[in-house]
């Protein structure tokens, strides 16, 4: 497989689905206090963006493919995350292969949007980075791993 090469133009384009940058993404799961945070959450989703981030993404890089969930399918992939059990420490020990990121952002009936980022590789890094909307409980829940079950769900489109 050749070696990336650094283009001029970022991939992927900005939506309101999927704002944010692989830089932004990777910013704000960096971030996060490990064994800190609630043990599930009581977030009711209504809907799911599921914005997938190449393997190679750097820098300005957006989103390059963009799924909606809603309904069932959103509550089914949310119980998923919330199965996922927190992590006290972040973790060291981590493999080398590629896999996308995924940034998942739950909605529920008041527009309130829970984002989290998800990452198929390396130290699969399961992380809630927002919470946004009024009236929206403050603590997010814990950094934990993405598990296999959720990999594999976030695989299929």
């Amino acid at each position: 497989m050749p070696s990336p090469t650094p283009s001029a133009s970022p991939s992927g384009t900005p939506s309101t689905d999927c704002p944010e940058t692989i830089t932004a993404v990777r910013a704000a799961t960096d971030k996060a206090v490990w064994g800190q945070g609630a043990a599930t959450s009581k977030f009711n989703p209504v809907s799911v963006t599921i914005c997938q981030y190449d393997a190679q993404a750097t820098g300005q890089d957006y989103a390059t493919i963009t799924t909606k969930r809603m309904g069932k399918q959103a509550t089914d992939l949310f119980a998923l995350v919330n199965a996922a059990k927190p992590v006290a420490k972040k973790p060291s020990m981590c493999t080398k292969e590629l896999g996308p990121t995924y940034v998942l952002r739950f909605t529920d009936n008041d527009r309130g949007v829970l984002s989290f980022t998800a990452e198929s590789f390396g130290c699969h890094r399961l992380v809630a980075t927002s919470l946004e909307g009024q009236g929206k409980p403050g603590t997010l829940p814990a950094p934990r791993q993405v598990t296999a079950e959720l990999t594999k769900s976030l695989g299929l489109r």
